[in-house]
């Protein structure tokens, strides 16, 4: 099961790349424009993914995360952004390809953004993390057609598939 989440880990930097790639060609205008999706934008969307993945990696690591709303705009810059992307992602690698050996056994403890002391089992709270990256990823790719731009195909059979010689 542990090479699962590794391939998981995999698939999630991949998908950032090749969506990364695709929002680089936006204009400001368009990339901050509010589309009225849950996080206004694409970036503000790219923005609460960045955050997200942080708070879960320090909940998986042992750590807290302190609390800020899940709106934050954590880098205005689009190429600070994409560097934090890159950073976070290396680290989910990392983190997923050396998992403890009862982590899957494990439960997370932690005080969710409601404020609330929270308890879940690994089991759970790993597919949500990765479902919640895929969620938040659709919804950048709605935006880019919204305006008016070709989103990347994103499918994790794809996107892992090795590229033939």
């Amino acid at each position: 099961m542990d090479r699962l989440w590794a391939q998981y880990a995999r698939y999630n930097t991949l998908a950032n790349q090749t969506l990364y790639r695709a929002c680089a060609g936006l204009p400001g205008e368009a990339y901050r424009r509010d589309l009225g999706a849950f996080f206004k934008s694409v970036h503000g969307t790219l923005n609460h993914l960045v955050l997200g993945d942080r708070i879960w990696m320090a909940r998986f690591e042992g750590g807290g995360h302190s609390s800020t709303g899940l709106d934050a705009i954590l880098y205005e810059d689009f190429d600070a952004l994409r560097g934090a992307r890159e950073a976070l992602d290396a680290r989910i690698e990392a983190f997923f390809a050396a998992l403890p050996a009862d982590f899957a056994l494990r439960s997370v403890r932690y005080v969710n953004n409601a404020g609330i002391d929270t308890e879940d089992p690994v089991s759970l709270v790993v597919p949500h993390f990765f479902n919640h990256q895929t969620h938040h990823r659709a919804q950048v790719h709605t935006l880019l057609s919204q305006l008016g731009h070709s989103p990347p195909v994103l499918d994790l059979h794809r996107v892992l598939k090795p590229n033939p010689a």
